[in-house]
């Protein structure tokens, strides 16, 4: 797994997003990888921003959780348009 250079922001508030996401429905790591058929390391190193997920993998745990995923990348795409301080 190669890691990026330079930290994305928006990987960054994705993951959060998605460790939001599961933590509200009690799941560990471990648990929403299993069920994703995902390694938990990795989706530890997504939920970190430390790696740009792919696109079926948002969709995997999106669906896996019951999240809306349109809402998640909104949520991604409004923060983008707020003024930085």
């Amino acid at each position: 797994m190669t890691l990026p250079r330079q930290i994305d922001p928006d990987a960054v508030l994705f993951g959060a997003i998605l460790r939001r996401e599961r933590q509200a429905r009690g799941w560990t790591l471990r648990k929403l990888a299993q069920r994703a058929g995902m390694n938990h390391q990795y989706l530890g190193v997504v939920e970190a921003g430390l790696n740009v997920p792919s696109l079926s993998l948002i969709m995997e745990v999106c669906e896996v959780l019951g999240a809306d995923a349109g809402a998640m990348i909104r949520e991604v795409a409004e923060a983008r348009q707020k003024p930085k301080a």
